[in-house]
Formats: C-alpha cells, sequence, structure tokens
C-alpha cells in the first residue's frame, strides 16, 4: 500500500503533515512527487506548478511566464519555502477539488525538500523501529532537460547519499516517461526497483520493453477492467500479461471519495486487489485501505 502524496485524503498532499499521518497510518512505502527548483533543490510537489496549490500569486504575482503559469523551476528554495501551501484548488476558479477534505486557506503548511522528506522517514524509521519505504517519481524530465536540468541524475545522487541503492533498499523510483526510465537504468545505471507508470490502455503494448528495464508497472486502475455487469467485473489481461513479464502491478488511485463505477471503497480495493489480482495500489486514504485489507485477511 502506497501512500498517494501522504495521507491526501485528510491533509494537503505532499506536505510533511500529510507524510506524517501517512506514516502514523503504517503505509508500507509513501510517495514523493519530486521537481527541481531554479537552484537545482528537489522539491516535493505533484507538478511542475506551483498555481494550484499555493499562494504564488499572491506572493510573486510578477513572476509568471507567458503562458499565465507559475513554475517551481523558476523559484529558488529559499523562495519556494516563503510560500503557503494548501488543498488542491482550480487556479482558475479559486474552487477546492475534493470540497470535503481539509480546508483549503485554513492552517499553515509549506513546501519541503526530497532531503527534507527523506530525513523525516527515516527518523521515524529510527524511532519508531520500523521500515516503511519511499517512493520517488521523477516529473516532467523531458521539460527538466528542455530547462537544461538532469532531475534523474540529481534525484538519483541524493537517493544513494541517503542509502538507497539497490532493490534491497526501501525506494520505488517511478516515472511516466519510459525514455527516462529506461536511461535511469541502462545510463546512469540505477539497480533500484523501478516502476513504469501507465497513462493509457495503449500502452499495454508496451509490457515486453517495460520489462527490459523496469520491474513493476503503474497503470490508472480504470485499464484493468474490461466491464461491470450485474453479475460482477470482468477484467482485461493487462496484470496477467505483466506478472509473466514478473512485472509487479500497482494501480493508481484508490479514493474513498471518488468512486466512481464502485459501490463502497471495500468493493472498489476487492475488485482491484484481490478479483483483478494487483499486487497493491496508491491511495490518498491509507488507513481505510489498510482497515479493509487486514478485514479480508
Amino acid at each position: 500500500m502506497i501512500a498517494h502524496r501522504g495521507a491526501s485524503g485528510y491533509l494537503p498532499e505532499h506536505t510533511l503533515a500529510s507524510k506524517v499521518m501517512a506514516y502514523a497510518m503504517q503505509a508500507d512505502y509513501i510517495e514523493q512527487d519530486v521537481v527541481l527548483s531554479k537552484d537545482d533543490v528537489p522539491i516535493v510537489i505533484h507538478d511542475i506548478l506551483l498555481d494550484d496549490v499555493t499562494n504564488v500569486l499572491e506572493k510573486y504575482p510578477n513572476r509568471k511566464r507567458e503562458d499565465g503559469r507559475y513554475y517551481v523551476i523558476d523559484f529558488t528554495f529559499e523562495e519556494i519555502k516563503t510560500l503557503v501551501v494548501t488543498e488542491r484548488f482550480d487556479s482558475e476558479t479559486g474552487l477546492q477539488i475534493y470540497p470535503n477534505r481539509f480546508p483549503k486557506g485554513t492552517s499553515s503548511f509549506r513546501l519541503h525538500s526530497l532531503q527534507d522528506e527523506i530525513e523525516l522517514i527515516q527518523g521515524l524509521n529510527k524511532s519508531t523501529g520500523k521500515n516503511i519505504g519511499i517512493y520517488p517519481e521523477i516529473k516532467k524530465p523531458e521539460f527538466h532537460h528542455e530547462n537544461g536540468k538532469d532531475i534523474s541524475k540529481i534525484v538519483l545522487n541524493i537517493l544513494s547519499d541517503y542509502g538507497y541503492k539497490t532493490k534491497n533498499d526501501k525506494c520505488i523510483v517511478q516515472s511516466f516517461d519510459a525514455v527516462e526510465l529506461e536511461r535511469i537504468r541502462k545510463e546512469l545505471k540505477s539497480q533500484l526497483f523501478l516502476v513504469q507508470l501507465m497513462e493509457f490502455s495503449e500502452q499495454k503494448n508496451l509490457l515486453e520493453f517495460y520489462a527490459s528495464y523496469a520491474d513493476g508497472i503503474g497503470p490508472w486502475y480504470k485499464h484493468l477492467i474490461s466491464s461491470k455487469t450485474a453479475d460482477g467485473f470482468s477484467f482485461t489481461p493487462l496484470i496477467k500479461e505483466a506478472h509473466k513479464l514478473d512485472l509487479v502491478v500497482h494501480p493508481y488511485t484508490f479514493r474513498e471519495d471518488q468512486l466512481d463505477e464502485f459501490d463502497s471503497f471495500e468493493q472498489m480495493i476487492d475488485v482491484i486487489i484481490h478479483q483483478a489480482g494487483a499486487d497493491g495500489g496508491f491511495t490518498d486514504f491509507p488507513n481505510r485501505m489498510r482497515e479493509i485489507l487486514q478485514a479480508k485477511l
């Protein structure tokens, strides 16, 4: 079970508070989306943009690009630390994306570096005696290359400095960019556990290629379901084909407040994990997913 952006169903995503809560909820891994700052500090934030989770418009009104957006890469780490983080909202309307989650604009949260978060999780591992892992995602590597930055090399060096070097270390690196993830394995010689994220159903035809460098896949859970009838769900062959290639399958995202075709969160987890056969998954509600999985056992 991977805590998706921390315990993001309860606290603003990718805040240290959200990560502490996810840790207390006994997630197996805690996710870190990583983007570089202007001075090459890996920032834990879901996107290359600051608009949708911070007060950057109020703090730095004249720092947007021609497209009207504010990019992490245009700000130093010291500048980024001055921003207030809030629950994710629509930058055009200002409305909170998940209205029943932590109230937008309340309390006090900040952005932090990958190093900050690693030290938090490793510190908690030491003080609690647990061994909860990290699950960093390399965000938009092509964008970073276009802006003269090698995000993968920087992140891998930091992971190595903190002891994450092999598949036996509790660290899984993920990316949607197949070219970059293959580069991480073959050119940058990483021995970490790698997961290829999948956005489109057509990517099922690339499983053999993914297996040439990755250890697992992270598909959208909808791509595991072929149909729903009165008798239940039927499934695509994606998981079976992945398992034949020794690829683990970690679908995204299990949300109790976004059930889509499911009648309950319990059903969602049962269908994807127990019926379809996924090996784990990303969730905004790690305590609820753990409760449901343990109840099934």
